[in-house]
């Protein structure tokens, strides 16, 4: 298969009357769901555990296989297979690459092609492919294929590495750009960056981070709390058809109609889960108050919301209580009502790991507690 020549951009091909309907129902339902974040007193109770999710979910498009749960586990200090340490460290990877996006945001208010380096840099740190260009954009042909074959039988064949930075500076120029629209713009934005598949390993991760740093570049989020890859994970036959049909038959068109389409339904289920999440600090806000009798109820809350799996020093440094003693009080007290649960007993200088179960039932969409 020959190595594919991406189209100069923006797309000319689109059929923008038989958008509308797509991209008003995609703009209304994540105005409503961006409006829900916005109101927040304390994003972080919100931001967190999405956050973590979505280093979960992305990673495992790409075939890693820990859980949200098994990630805090892992930071808590709780034991871990073996051999999904690798799989976790990757989806933590992840998180410091969205943190890391940020700033880097924060820093040049655009998306630019050293931001792609530094978080593909993070993203590789200690992992899988830490070997392979990590930071650089590839100097050497790549392929996607079933495992083993060779770039005759790939699937698709990315551009030759010497296009490689002319591919990505008119890339960079239509993100900086204005679009008739928004989220079309983001569409094809994903599409070219995994379409020009610049790194050798990481694409897709790196792609999909940059989904919520565009709509924070455009003005459309606030807060970096929407991401598609819950969408995109339970619906990849469908995404990996629509982005090769553009290399295969030029079909712009079939891509932005799903890419919309996974937009507005996401949005939706975010504004769903979002709303359960912030139901059940409400009702854990009184539960925990009428449980532990103390002032520093609010503290242990906040904290568990924000790292639902956590031991009880790094408990201590993050809620602000400083006495140990009444910490665990409050801790015994909670347990004894179910509303967190011990995994581990402390003992010598092993510290006691709590969790908060109904958080994690949330979001990892179960009903019960899986401890």
């Amino acid at each position: 298969m020959r190595p594919f020549v991406p189209q100069k951009l923006p797309v000319k091909n689109l059929n923008w009357e038989r958008l509308s309907f797509l991209i008003s129902k995609a703009n209304s339902s994540l105005s409503k769901y961006s409006g829900l974040l916005d109101a927040l007193l304390n994003p972080e109770i919100l931001l967190a555990p999405i956050t973590t999710q979505e280093a979960v979910l992305s990673s495992k498009i790409e075939g890693t296989q820990a859980t949200f749960s098994e990630v805090y586990k892992l930071e808590a200090g709780a034991e871990q297979d073996k051999a999904k340490e690798n799989d976790i460290n990757e989806i933590i990877n992840y998180r410091k690459a969205i943190t890391a996006s940020l700033e880097m945001l924060e820093r040049r208010q655009f998306i630019h092609l050293n931001m792609l380096k530094e978080l593909h840099k993070v993203l590789l740190s200690g992992v899988r492919g830490e070997n392979r260009a990590r930071g650089e954009f590839r100097k050497i042909q790549n392929f996607i294929g079933p495992y083993g074959c060779d770039q005759e039988m790939a699937v698709y064949v990315p551009p030759i590495p010497e296009n490689v930075q002319d591919c990505l500076g008119d890339w960079e120029r239509y993100v900086n750009n204005d679009e008739q629209e928004v989220l079309v713009q983001l569409a094809v934005m994903h599409a070219q960056f995994e379409i020009i598949h610049p790194f050798i390993d990481g694409n897709g991760r790196t792609g999909r981070i940059l989904i919520p740093i565009f709509l924070l570049q455009k003005g459309y989020l606030k807060k970096p709390a929407f991401y598609l890859s819950e969408y995109l994970e339970a619906n990849r036959g469908a995404y990996y058809e629509a982005l090769r049909n553009i290399s295969k038959s030029n079909d712009w068109q079939g891509w932005v109609e799903f890419f919309l389409k996974a937009i507005a339904e996401q949005s939706e289920r975010g504004k769903l889960k979002a709303e359960k999440i912030l139901n059940l600090y409400e009702d854990m806000k009184k539960n925990f108050y009428d449980a532990a009798k103390s002032r520093y109820y609010i503290n242990i809350l906040d904290t568990f919301f924000k790292k639902p799996i956590i031991n009880l020093t790094t408990l201590l440094s993050d809620s602000g209580i400083f006495n140990r003693k009444t910490a665990t009080q409050i801790l015994d007290k909670l347990a004894k009502k179910g509303y967190v649960e011990i995994l581990k007993k402390g003992s010598g200088s092993s510290p006691t790991i709590f969790a908060f179960p109904a958080l994690i039932n949330i979001i990892e969409n179960k009903e019960e507690s899986v401890f």
